[in-house]
């Protein structure tokens, strides 16, 4: 997102530079942008001499220019305002970028701990406490305290091969089950449908969800794409199915010439205040600005929650980290004190 968000600005400051559409794509193709490589810019410039519309170049180019990025561009075309739309759009993707850089920063940071947490865990019952446990093995007259005798129970689980093989085999078919069973519809909405309800991290999916389809309906229709485009568009943006759902059924109403509040309202999945903006916005004859003001909203109330999640998750896994490492003390520590307790009689 951040590389296609430089490129065009980039293109936009060279137009805006009052350099023809041609040879800014020829500078474009020197600069190399990472990410958008410097072929591209010269098969759009190729297209665009050949008679073509930057619309129409951009739309054979498959990946790289979203719909949303082309009909947008088309729009521009046609109002003979190329120069603001790619302005727009530059910052559109800036602001999505950064807040999926947030949301992935925020959940990248415990994921890691946990799964580093897991390796060491697994390395020390695995390899070295069993060596460090093998001393208590050949004492039979002694009695190990409970705590050890779990420790030595869990470290054995983990140190067989054969428990191993049994692990794996059961990791392997339950990422391949769940792997097919999101690929199916009906599992790829369960999945969603939790996702957006999950304990701690829920709100965040909902706020970025609604914050991202905020923000792609209110530049589309800024820009002047028809309403029913917009939706579709933004129908194909968003990653969720049950969003997804919600704005199919949305456009099916606009289709029949209801305004956009309604039906969003009927299917109880957006919140009310984004429904009442949207109404003040359709009061008012401002719908585009309605929903940027709902995006800015969402976006803002994201960072709070990304914060607030981070607060309490850090706390938790400290407290977990020191219960583990406190039960591994205590289970070593007292057996080599119920040791040297029997050793001194």
């Amino acid at each position: 997102m951040q590389e296609l968000a430089t490129f065009t600005q980039q293109l936009a400051n060279l137009l805006k530079a009052g350099m023809p559409l041609t040879v800014a794509l020829q500078s474009m193709s020197h600069l190399q942008s990472k990410g958008i490589p410097g072929e591209v810019s010269r098969q759009l410039r190729q297209d665009v001499t050949e008679g073509k519309g930057l619309s129409e170049a951009m739309g054979k180019q498959g990946l790289i220019f979203s719909d949303m990025y082309v009909n947008m561009v088309r729009a521009g075309e046609q109002s003979g305002s190329l120069v603001e739309v790619l302005r727009r759009l530059a910052e559109h993707y800036e602001r999505f970028a950064e807040v999926q850089h947030k949301v992935t920063g925020a959940l990248i940071y415990p994921a890691f701990v946990m799964v580093v947490g897991i390796a060491i865990v697994f390395f020390f019952m695995t390899f070295m406490l069993p060596k460090f446990l093998s001393i208590f093995a050949g004492m039979k007259n002694i009695t190990l305290p409970m705590s050890t005798q779990i420790l030595i129970g869990i470290s054995n689980t983990f140190s067989s091969v054969r428990n191993q093989v049994v692990f794996a085999i059961l990791a392997f078919t339950g990422t391949m089950l769940f792997m097919r069973f999101r690929a199916t519809p009906e599992g790829r909405r369960k999945i969603d449908s939790w996702k957006m309800h999950a304990p701690v991290v829920g709100r965040v999916v909902r706020l970025n969800l609604f914050g991202q389809f905020a923000r792609t309906l209110g530049t589309l229709l800024h820009n002047g794409v028809p309403v029913l485009t917009a939706l579709k568009i933004t129908e194909q943006v968003v990653p969720n199915v049950v969003l997804k759902d919600a704005i199919a059924a949305t456009r099916e109403a606009v289709t029949d010439g209801k305004t956009l509040a309604q039906p969003l309202a009927r299917g109880a999945i957006f919140p009310q205040l984004m429904i009442d903006l949207i109404k003040i916005g359709e009061d008012t004859g401002d719908v585009p600005g309605a929903l940027q003001n709902v995006a800015e909203t969402y976006e803002n109330e994201l960072t709070i929650a990304l914060r607030v999640m981070m607060n309490m998750i850090e706390p938790i896994m400290i407290i977990v980290i020191a219960v583990g490492v406190g039960f591994l003390l205590f289970s070593v520590l007292s057996a080599m004190f119920s040791i040297t307790s029997n050793l001194g009689r």
